[in-house]
């Protein structure tokens, strides 16, 4: 759903797999670590396990519950990982059925739960566990739906007609080859702002009469996404070790034109459409739940299983990731067995924690133990 400023990719180290560990699937044909594999661990092993609040990512568990639990028991939790069987819904409906009955905010009771109804899965990608974990948000803008006074930037709704969506690049869009056609979503007051909405992949529109509008990603034109931040690196305009999403945004508003221009290097141009409920809407067509949502590449990673995240900053000075999430969501540039992108909420303190988040880290996939032992044979 959400493309990313930075672009990251999971470490390439080459190392040997750990006897115990199960070999899932490969996409080479030589002697060397397959690309994805999953390892047993002990939840012992979970740094910062015993100490998050867990009852917290209950309710995010249960909103993937309500999306797969509606499918006949022989559907497939998840059908787009190539890798791997994650297990029909049958396999995951008495889980669903024990988290809804725990006691609202019991961080013990949900610990029971977690510990012993599921198995932590370490993941590695060519044998190499560490991966790069970015942040997103719910972005705010101010908008009109005619375009008026300082209200001239557009937000396009997807194009219907066959191939109209992947003809024109984002350069071609702002010329106006989309113009005229009353795709025009909204329009907005700020071209940066209508840039991070596509990077962000949701946000709200405050209208001039006060009413409030949630947009959510509904496609792409099909054009490469370039990210915006690599070429500032390559260039020697923004330091690497400062690369954030507040950084390369201050220099776009110290810089309006070289920053248009850099925009429109990035061919990659994202259609909204506008949603109802209390929060945007990630891939899994599901809420997303602040700080307890993850993006992740669903060619390896099935939509609803709980993840536990360890992170660490790389650059800024916030703290370190440790705690269970839910995949949730999809992303542009979130590649890779192990990569994740953490959605951070909405308002200003989302925005900031969002902003500054490149950090390196693993992760665990908490299975059904039933589950886990057929993936993983030694899981406990």
């Amino acid at each position: 759903m959400n493309a990313r400023i930075l672009e990251g990719s999971a470490l390439r180290q080459i190392a040997p797999l750990a006897v115990l560990t199960f070999l899932i699937a490969t996409l080479s044909r030589d002697t060397g670590p397959l690309r994805f594999t999953l390892e047993p661990v002990a939840f012992a092993q979970l740094q910062g396990w015993a100490d998050d609040r867990l009852a917290a990512v209950i309710p995010a568990f249960l909103k993937s519950c309500s999306r797969f639990l509606t499918l006949p028991d022989v559907v497939p939790l998840d059908a787009r990982p190539g890798v791997a069987d994650y297990g029909p819904v049958g396999a995951w409906r008495e889980l669903c059925g024990a988290a809804a009955a725990l006691p609202p905010e019991d961080d013990a009771a949900a610990r029971r739960f977690l510990e012993t109804s599921f198995a932590p899965l370490s993941v590695a990608d060519y044998g190499a566990s560490q991966g790069l974990f970015t942040g997103y948000y719910e972005i705010e803008l101010n908008g009109s739906r005619r375009r008026q006074g300082r209200y001239q930037t557009p937000i396009y709704r997807r194009p219907s007609e066959p191939g109209a969506a992947s003809r024109f690049s984002r350069a071609e869009i702002e010329d106006g080859a989309l113009a005229g056609r009353g795709l025009e979503l909204l329009w907005v007051d700020d071209p940066i702002d209508a840039f991070f909405l596509e990077i962000q992949g949701s946000g709200r529109v405050r209208l001039r009469n006060g009413a409030t509008v949630r947009v959510g990603y509904d496609g792409q034109n099909g054009q490469p996404y370039v990210p915006i931040g690599r070429l500032l690196v390559e260039r020697g305009v923004i330091p690497r070790s400062e690369a954030t999403m507040i950084t390369i945004r201050d220099w776009m508003n110290q810089h309006p034109e070289a920053g248009a221009a850099l925009r429109r290097e990035n061919p990659s141009y994202v259609f909204f459409r506008e949603q109802a409920g209390d929060g945007p809407i990630g891939a899994e067509g599901v809420v997303l739940t602040a700080e307890r949502s993850l993006a992740v590449d669903r060619a390896y990673i099935a939509l609803g299983v709980p993840i536990w995240v360890e992170a660490d900053e790389r650059f800024a000075s916030a703290a370190p990731v440790r705690r269970l999430v839910v995949a949730q969501d999809t992303g542009g540039a979130i590649k890779g067995p192990v990569r994740g992108d953490l959605f951070w909420g909405t308002g200003t303190a989302a925005a900031w924690r969002a902003g500054v988040m490149n950090a390196y880290g693993r992760y665990y996939l908490l299975l059904p133990r039933r589950l886990a032992r057929r993936l993983a044979p030694n899981s406990r």
